[in-house]
């Protein structure tokens, strides 16, 4: 006859209405003898569960226990300590109902035997469980409420108490920073990461009669600046000979011209030589090159699904990860196109920006970037261009508010209240087109300032007060021409009347989404896994507005998913304090990024379109907005704009705007 078990559970909080045995649940330790199923009695507020089972130990039992319960975070023995256990005997689940003032829930919880010195104890486990309270967290009231119970005891006897109720979202500040020009396959293709969806080696494209294969090892900096225009991207989805008519449709897409377009495009400077064509098609060695963002995509949760919002360049992706549209922009904008909106307060939105929403909704919000170039390997090869945020080319954002990354950290210790936080990196040396001397992993400078800004920000959230509240999300705005496997699927347009704005350039119609790109999201909240739904960066204002209780802005982001499912019943207590260092920069990268400079010729005209073209549109609307009201003083800033012919002249207005709009902040702290 095998022996009895016993487990109490009383609950005073008066909340328990069932419990039950779930079929089919048992784990029993082989050779061991058992009746089944287990009993479940209730008498009161007592509830007592009774197993038939003799009594032997197994690590193999305490493992299913384990991986079904999600690790120690959701697993507590009020005896002998916490952690998880080595040997069970045996364990099972029961279903466990609730019914509460704001409505009814169920959760499963798992209850497994072990030995604690010479006693038998139990074990309570599973999504349920919060072991560092501890307590019983379930969602009720149709999973709009968690419901937190206290519970206490141990061996064989539990008693669950009367709790309280908390918002479902356990999140209250929401951290976005967005970095440059990367595809998922270029940054985890090659990680080992198990479960991504990857290319492998035996991915290829061929150009000219080459098969040009993905391969491990990608270098840290590009010897030339891949195409990502609107036309680049239609030949790396198409191939080669793929266009795009008016009003579409997309051609087919392939992802088979990558290395074609790298190999003949001039939309970002020159070809590169015949020996790099094949370059476009690398893959980091994840774990080496990038270990800061891999122990974060190991420790949390790496998106693999993540798409740019337009299958084109920078601007127009960055603009949709602030308002779910780019207000019909298909292209990187002129500078005829930045000087007419920025001389007007800034680009607009149909129906406006996230941070409209934020402040019609008396919801605090603060903008950080890297604006002196703390994190780069090569800050001496950097520029001031490189210190100009772009979310400040937007209507009601001035450059002056947006804060120094230099003080995210001593913000968040106290005081801190906004919600959401959008971070901008340094972008390096626009100016020569070397990117040099940033952190914003842009291809043609090196990784690591972007490693070393990803450590800075997650370092200051996770040892910052608002940690268990936070949510900090690290993605990409374009895919920069690199390599991916994966083919865009459709997109929601916006339908918020831009697709008859004159941005419009190749009538796109926005129902194609862009390249794959690298998202990771990183909270207490969220486990360590790959997720495979579908985002693009209109997810980002999903996810806030969800959280927040915001309106939607457009059609794109009403119908995009938001990160609320990923979201764990109790907070993670196993997230590093700090990550991994950087890995020494490549010594090839500072040479290429100082021979460009050399290069450059500073009687050359500025580029109509592109990077530098944005940025000087944006410090001309800084220039104006610290004019004021002084119509004088707004019409001699347009004018002398206007002068600029040259980059040489473009350096030195840039010097004279940006040495302002330092002394403004350094009298002004707003937030």
């Amino acid at each position: 006859m095998p022996s009895t078990n016993i487990l109490t559970i009383t609950d005073d909080s008066l909340t328990i209405t069932s419990m039950s045995y779930l079929d089919g649940s048992v784990h029993v330790t082989p050779g061991q003898k058992y009746n089944a199923p287990p009993t479940v009695q209730k008498s009161g507020k007592v509830y007592t569960i009774s197993f038939d089972c003799d009594r032997k130990g197994s690590s193999d039992i305490a493992s299913s226990f384990n991986q079904a319960s999600g690790g120690k975070a959701y697993e507590y023995a009020g005896y002998g300590g916490g952690g998880t256990p080595d040997k069970l005997n045996f364990w099972f689940s029961l279903l466990v109902n609730f019914t509460t003032s704001k409505g009814t829930g169920s959760a499963i919880l798992n209850v497994g035997q072990g030995h604690s010195g010479t006693r038998n104890n139990w074990w309570l486990g599973g999504s349920i469980v919060n072991s560092s309270k501890p307590a019983l967290v379930a969602k009720v009231a149709n999973d709009s409420q968690y419901l937190t119970l206290p519970i206490s005891g141990g061996v064989s006897d539990y008693t669950v108490y009367a709790g309280s109720f908390s918002a479902v979202y356990p999140i209250r500040y929401i951290f976005v920073l967005m970095l440059e020009n990367h595809s998922f396959d270029n940054m985890f293709a090659m990680s080992g990461i198990p479960g991504i969806t990857a290319a492998t080696t035996a991915n290829f494209n061929e150009y000219a009669g080459t098969n040009y294969h993905v391969f491990s090892g990608a270098p840290t900096s590009m010897p030339t600046d891949p195409g990502h225009e609107f036309t680049d991207v239609v030949t790396q989805l198409g191939g080669q000979g793929a266009t795009y008519p008016s009003g579409g449709p997309y051609p087919k897409i392939t992802n088979a011209g990558f290395a074609a377009n790298y190999a003949t495009t001039t939309t970002e400077g020159p070809a590169p030589p015949a020996v790099d064509i094949g370059l476009i098609m690398g893959a980091f060695n994840t774990p080496t090159q990038l270990p800061v963002i891999y122990q974060l995509a190991t420790t949390f949760t790496l998106c693999d699904h993540w798409f740019s919002s337009l299958p084109g360049p920078t601007w127009p992706n960055r603009f949709f990860v602030h308002g779910a549209s780019s207000n019909g922009l298909d292209h990187s904008p002129s500078t005829s196109e930045m000087a007419e909106w920025e001389t007007v307060d800034g680009f607009a939105y149909p129906n406006g920006s996230i941070f409209d929403a934020l402040k019609n909704s008396s919801i605090g919000f603060r903008l950080y970037n890297d604006n002196h170039n703390i994190f780069s390997d090569d800050p001496q090869n950097g520029s001031i261009f490189g210190a100009i945020p772009q979310v400040a080319a937007l209507k009601g954002i001035q450059i002056t508010s947006v804060h120094s990354i230099n003080d995210f950290a001593a913000d968040l210790q106290s005081g801190y209240t906004a919600q959401y936080t959008f971070i901008e990196p340094n972008y390096g040396d626009v100016y020569s087109g070397s990117y040099a001397g940033g952190s914003s992993q842009h291809p043609m400078d090196d990784v690591y300032g972007g490693e070393g800004l990803i450590k800075y920000v997650y370092e200051a959230i996770r040892n910052s007060p608002l940690w268990e509240q936070s949510l900090l999300i690290i993605t990409y705005d374009e895919h920069g021409g690199f390599y991916d496997s994966v083919a865009p699927g459709p997109a929601v347009p916006p339908n918020d009347g831009s697709e008859h704005s004159s941005l419009n350039q190749y009538g796109f119609t926005f129902d194609v989404l862009g390249v794959r790109v690298p998202a990771v999201v990183i909270s207490p909240w969220v486990a360590a896994r790959v997720d495979q739904n579908t985002y693009d960066h209109s997810s980002v204002l999903a996810t806030v507005e969800k959280v927040l209780g915001l309106n939607a802005l457009t059609d794109r982001d009403r119908h995009a998913n938001d990160l609320t499912p990923l979201f764990l019943p109790a907070p993670r207590t196993d997230c590093p304090t700090t990550l991994n260092n950087p890995a020494p920069p490549a010594p090839a990268a500072t040479k290429r990024a100082a021979a460009a400079r050399a290069r450059l010729d500073p009687d050359a005209p500025i580029p109509q379109r592109g990077m530098l073209a944005g940025l000087l549109g944006i410090a001309l609307k800084s220039e104006i907005e610290m004019a004021g009201d002084a119509p004088s003083a707004r019409s001699a800033a347009i004018a002398r704009f206007r002068q600029i012919r040259t980059i040489g002249q473009a350096e030195s207005y840039l010097k004279t705007v940006m040495a302002r709009v330092q002394l403004f902040r350094a009298n002004t702290r707003s937030g």
